[in-house]
């Protein structure tokens, strides 16, 4: 995710942000009421967001969004992240043309989670991968069903 991102701007809204308290959604929140108190925040107002490939159900990345990032992205069409680095808002394929197109999105039950369902353009890995997960597989002892 250190995509080196364009940030993404809407009328009155600025590039740099400081997310919502995770006590619960600002009074300014973009968002559906419902949708905005169901989400848990984390500390610094960001929930973790899961995103797959809508057709093969491939897991491609995990970003973080604020109220705003999500609101932009159950608006345009387009997934935005919430950069906890650079504290900042990017819209996934803005500069490598690697594009997250939104097929849908849905809270997880204890709304402390989001999935992104997307059509993937290209990687979606800043390395070049497909997936943040390609070939780093960690050593386990698998389990089985009885």
């Amino acid at each position: 995710m250190s995509e080196q991102p364009t940030p993404v701007q809407t009328a009155g809204s600025a590039a740099s942000h400081v997310p919502a308290s995770s006590v619960g959604p600002s009074p300014a929140s973009p968002l559906p009421k419902e949708v905005a108190a169901a989400l848990k925040r984390d500390g610094a107002g960001l929930v973790a967001a899961v995103v797959q490939q809508y057709d093969t159900n491939e897991v491609l990345m995990l970003g973080w969004m604020d109220d705003e990032a999500l609101h932009r992205t159950m608006t345009t069409g387009r997934v935005t992240f919430y950069s906890r680095s650079r504290q900042e808002y990017w819209r996934k394929g803005d500069t490598s043309g690697h594009v997250q197109w939104v097929k849908s999105v849905a809270m997880d039950c204890d709304g402390d989670a989001l999935l992104v369902r997307v059509d993937q353009v290209g990687a979606a890995c800043h390395t070049g991968t497909r997936t943040c997960f390609d070939g780093r597989d960690l050593d386990v002892v698998a389990g089985q069903a009885a």
